[in-house]
């Protein structure tokens, strides 16, 4: 890491913790507010919405400038059209939260923008050009099949963190975490792409300034721009440093597996997958036996930082396991929340 790159990373962190007030102030004047409902909702006042705003304007400020004054991002394997196409399917998701946010769009229209952005990602040239085979040499994916793999992995990535935003802080941390240890795995010596590593840590530099806002009790909220613009972030940023999706895979595990649990247990029970305000996520279970929200959080992010450990000292298959494993411990402990809460 060279010493230069503290400029930009305090930049986005600072970009950051300075729009954060503004886009509050505006989202608080044009209406785009969060109030408590009691059941779901259960802040004690009205609380701003587009705190994704601030994440974005900071991070594609900083990188923008960066880029034109020094090139810096385009100077291996990562192209121009690339990275305009990440910051591209960001913006839809910002645009499409913003609308989301306002008139609470059903869910067969809100789904229309991350559908888009991961489209947008895939056309523009985020792709997957390989994936390990912990048996051998990778295996080599042919375009279609790397177009549909990339698009399926964003879209799955965006509605995990999306879901896992019930909490104060637990999706800006999480997501700040992911960051951080891809950064750190594409300056390893066995990968060493300084470029994804700069790009990754003014993501997480610009989730923290957001995020001091965002600690329990939050005084500005994500939105469902903001929510579905980290786990997009981290889904792109991943394929971009060469296919990290487990290391991706193993730090947000833990939602993504939840997200599937809640589907598979509405679908058993008839209702609609996307149906929230159902307390079937483990946030809301956990809440339910008595778990402050700032504990649930450190949980998540003990979690996602011992996994994503595992990437930097184990092989692929190895890292099959530990995902495999993870799947266990969230499955084990919702079944072991929900037994206890029926029997009490």
């Amino acid at each position: 890491m060279e010493v230069w790159w503290l400029t930009p990373i305090l930049g986005g962190f600072l970009l950051s913790v300075l729009l954060s007030p503004i886009t509050r102030r505006f989202a608080l004047r044009a209406g785009f507010i969060d109030h408590p409902d009691g059941v779901k909702k259960k802040h004690r006042e009205p609380i701003a919405l587009l705190g994704g705003m601030g994440i974005f304007l900071a991070f594609t400020t900083v990188s923008l400038i960066l880029e034109i004054r020094t090139g810096f991002f385009t100077e291996g394997d990562l192209i121009g059209s690339q990275l305009f196409g990440a910051c591209l399917g960001g913006l839809l998701l910002l645009i499409g939260g913003a609308i989301d946010d306002k008139y609470q769009l059903p869910a067969k229209f809100s789904v229309a923008f991350p559908i888009l952005s991961a489209l947008t990602a895939t056309l523009f040239g985020i792709g997957i050009s390989q994936m390990t085979n912990p048996f051998g040499d990778p295996i080599e994916i042919g375009t279609i099949l790397s177009g549909l793999i990339t698009f399926v992995w964003i879209l799955v990535m965006t509605y995990s963190t999306k879901l896992l935003d019930g909490i104060d802080g637990l999706v800006a941390s999480l997501g700040m975490i992911s960051a951080i240890i891809i950064a750190g795995l594409a300056l390893s010596i066995a990968y060493f792409q300084p470029d994804v590593a700069l790009l990754a840590l003014i993501i997480a530099a610009s989730i923290f300034g957001f995020l001091l806002w965002n600690i329990p009790p939050a005084h500005h909220f994500l939105g469902e721009g903001g929510s579905t613009l980290i786990g997009y972030s981290i889904a792109v940023i991943a394929v971009i440093a060469g296919s990290k999706l487990g290391t991706a895979a193993l730090v947000m595990g833990i939602a993504a597996i939840d997200m599937v649990l809640v589907i598979l247990a509405r679908a058993h029970a008839g209702l609609p997958i996307w149906k929230g305000g159902d307390g079937r996520h483990l946030h809301r279970r956990l809440e339910r036996h008595g778990w402050r929200p700032i504990h649930i959080v450190i949980l998540y992010v003990f979690v996602g930082i011992g996994f994503g450990a595992i990437t930097f000292l184990f092989v692929s298959l190895a890292k099959i396991i530990a995902f495999l494993l993870m799947a266990l411990f969230v499955t084990g402990l919702v079944y072991a929340l929900d037994h206890t809460y029926r029997r009490d």
